[in-house]
């Protein structure tokens, strides 16, 4: 999720780190800060930290769960935000990365953190008052397909190719499926799941909106996610107060799920993706997307006694499916 429920935030989308290359040669000068932290990812292999990120931002949908359960979702997406925003910019006081300075980038960030941060993440957590964390992970796996549908019109160098166009045809019959659509929904909280599916349009919506604005920014993806979680706090900090009252208790439960999917989930999560993305490119460690829906379902059903029924499962894996097609590349011909 995205600084999203494990989804990928806006600064991936307008700088990727360089990796560091496994074959350079060894010399007598300092080691660098950067050789260094690429020696450390390498100590640990990335397909378990890759596994780490899958498992973090597929348990995001039950951290929402256990969270809205003890606090309103507004007070829990504040607290969230604020952990999160914390993490990064502790790494970056670390790291000694400055925050933008330019007036423009600050103000492209602005929307985008709405966008990304504080409009999905908010309406993910009124979501999972009335719908389970299973659908949720589910819905949260759409994003490619919103993503395709709005890029065709907003990208003009995204062309549609069959096989594309064939994977959202796929895809809607994935969430007609995961829905029970041929039961006329029964059963379905229909406000809960719309709410779902748009906090997976926002996310598209968003990428787009980054794309388009900040693509030539050279500050580094954690410089700009740190400034873009700030923000995102910030607003959320002034709406909160305005429709909520301050909590006469503090469950443990719901404040330990705050904490993680703050500091895991939203901080800690991207700072991990940001090494794999050095590492082994921008693709494959975004295909921890595939992999979320299926955590969050085995969460929710093991440790929330969630029940699941045979067209949720089913449903998923054609969403997935669809998912995939609308990520393909045509094949280059000679």
């Amino acid at each position: 999720m995205s600084t999203a429920t494990g989804r990928p935030t806006a600064a991936t989308r307008t700088a990727s780190p360089s990796p560091t290359a496994p074959d350079a040669p060894v010399s007598d000068a300092p080691v660098s800060a950067e050789v260094r932290e690429g020696t450390a990812r390498r100590a640990i292999g990335w397909p378990i930290r890759f596994a780490v990120l899958c498992l973090v931002w597929g348990f995001s949908f039950l951290f929402i769960k256990v969270g809205t359960e003890g606090f309103n979702p507004l007070q829990f997406t504040l607290g969230r935000l604020a952990c999160g925003a914390l993490v990064l910019l502790l790494v970056l006081a670390v790291k000694r990365e400055r925050l933008p300075r330019s007036a423009r980038i600050w103000g492209h960030l602005t929307v985008a953190a709405f966008i990304l941060n504080v409009l999905p993440f908010t309406l993910y957590a009124y979501a999972e008052t009335t719908i389970p964390s299973t659908l949720a992970g589910i819905c949260n796996a759409t994003s490619p397909l919103w993503g395709m549908v709005l890029s065709l019109v907003a990208l003009s160098e995204d062309r549609p190719t069959r096989r594309r166009v064939a994977g959202l045809g796929v895809g809607f019959l994935g969430v007609l499926t995961v829905l029970g659509a041929w039961q006329g929904f029964a059963g379905t909280d229909i406000a809960g799941t719309a709410m779902a599916l748009g906090a997976s349009l926002c996310y598209a919506i968003g990428w787009i909106y980054v794309r388009r604005t900040l693509a030539d920014a050279e500050h580094s993806p954690l410089a700009m996610t740190g400034t873009q979680l700030l923000l995102a706090t910030l607003q959320l900090a002034v709406v909160t107060p305005l429709f909520t009252s301050m909590p006469t208790s503090f469950p443990l439960a719901p404040l330990l799920s705050c904490f993680a999917l703050g500091a895991l989930g939203t901080g800690f999560a991207f700072v991990l993706q940001y090494g794999l993305v050095a590492e082994i490119g921008p693709t494959t460690a975004q295909m921890c997307t595939y992999f979320i829906p299926v955590i969050a379902t085995a969460a929710g059903v093991a440790l929330l006694d969630e029940q699941l029924s045979w067209n949720t499962p089913v449903g998923a894996l054609i969403v997935l499916a669809g998912a995939a097609l609308t990520q393909s590349k045509p094949r280059r011909t000679s």
